[in-house]
């Protein structure tokens, strides 16, 4: 008895070593190159990070207990919806249109600009085409739908923000669109076939067509594999044109760079903020911000309007596929004066006006619950 318990054991710890290996192996295949450069005050030499911030580098044991305490609310498996309308080709001078596609993909409009944020199409936020996070509705917005696009800005490189299959459609459908990103990010898109990006630094800037592209600090992290972690730039963007600037600002905790960039580069004529991917608080607290944190940023920021990004696409985290709207509804109603701080219905457009008048109690177009 005690041999075959000892065969078993010794049975087991090879499986485990097998899969451990090849969890390893998986961790090294996807991980890429990552920024090699002086230091600064937010890069160590081998690692990014945001000053001030908690330290990311070693998350995996949290993790783990993430993965073994979760406790989900129920998401749809799929919800078929309708497209919005497409786009108008452009805005002009002065004017600001933007439409939310899905998670953090927002269409911006602005002096002629057609900037596209964190592209995904996808089925799946994921490295595999047949596991990983899969889309509960389809994009607000049909690919072929959209106008001339002329940059896309990318906030950092996780799967649900960089997606390749999305970025290479893009690629042949607008091939003249100029991809800006953090450093890092050029050499993993040029290592995967595409050219000609533009990696910027927080603080740097970028033109295009006749507006900037300035990347901004953002309390995140970055990474595709195991052992490429931190190694590329995360940001936040500000796009500005004739008519002000816009605030994106892709995946982000709730920090001080909210109102040290409202300091330097406010008032925003509107800020662009993720409200989803917060629960639990203790897991995802520093690299998310829940819908209140959001409200605060907006503030921070100096931000006449915004409207929220980051959730009703992939279940990521734990709360529900509603909760980030309802919670968002919670905040604003504690606010005096209440803030214009919409959700948008995916595919949803808006002509974003100049000044401080607001019609923040318009519904969504007919049929679409915002998150719902």
């Amino acid at each position: 008895m005690k041999a075959a318990a000892r065969r078993m054991l010794l049975g087991l710890a090879a499986a485990c070593g097998f899969l451990g290996a090849g969890i390893v192996g998986l961790g090294y295949a996807l991980s890429r190159a990552t920024w090699r450069g002086a230091r600064s005050d937010h890069f160590d030499g081998r690692r990014f990070f945001t000053p001030g911030a908690p330290r990311l580098d070693a998350r995996f044991s949290k993790l783990l207990r993430f993965l073994a305490t979760r406790n989900p609310e129920r998401w749809p498996r799929f919800r078929a919806e309708p497209p919005g309308p497409r786009p108008p080709a452009s805005a002009p001078d002065g004017a600001l249109r933007v439409t939310f596609v899905n998670h953090a993909t927002v269409l911006i409009q602005m002096d002629g600009v057609n900037v596209l944020t964190d592209p995904i199409w996808s089925k799946r936020a994921s490295p595999f085409a047949a596991a990983g996070p899969a889309r509960v509705r389809p994009p607000g917005i049909r690919f072929e739908d959209l106008p001339p696009i002329h940059a896309i800005a990318l906030s950092h490189n996780h799967y649900d923000h960089l997606d390749l299959a999305t970025l290479a459609r893009l690629r042949r459908a607008h091939p003249a669109a100029r991809i800006v990103a953090g450093l890092g990010i050029g050499g993993f898109l040029g290592s995967e076939g595409f050219g000609g990006v533009t990696e910027l630094d927080w603080g740097e800037t970028a033109e295009v067509g006749g507006i900037s592209l300035r990347a901004e600090p953002a309390q995140h992290f970055s990474g595709r594999g195991m052992f490429d972690s931190n190694g590329t730039l995360w940001c936040a963007w500000v796009i500005g044109g004739t008519g002000g600037r816009v605030y994106f600002a892709g995946d982000t905790g709730y920090g001080p760079h909210f109102a040290k960039t409202g300091e330097e580069l406010g008032p925003f004529r509107l800020a662009i903020l993720p409200i989803g991917a917060y629960r639990p608080a203790w897991f995802m607290g520093p690299v998310h911000e829940d819908p209140a944190q959001a409200v605060a940023a907006m503030k921070d920021l100096g931000a006449r309007r915004a409207i929220g990004i980051h959730f009703g696409t992939f279940q990521l985290t734990d709360e529900g596929i509603s909760r980030p709207v309802e919670d968002l509804e919670a905040a604003l109603a504690k606010e005096d004066p209440r803030p214009d701080f919409r959700v948008l219905a995916f595919g949803e457009g808006w002509d974003v006006p100049e000044g401080p008048e607001s019609d923040a109690g318009r519904r969504p177009r007919e049929g679409v619950v915002p998150g719902a």
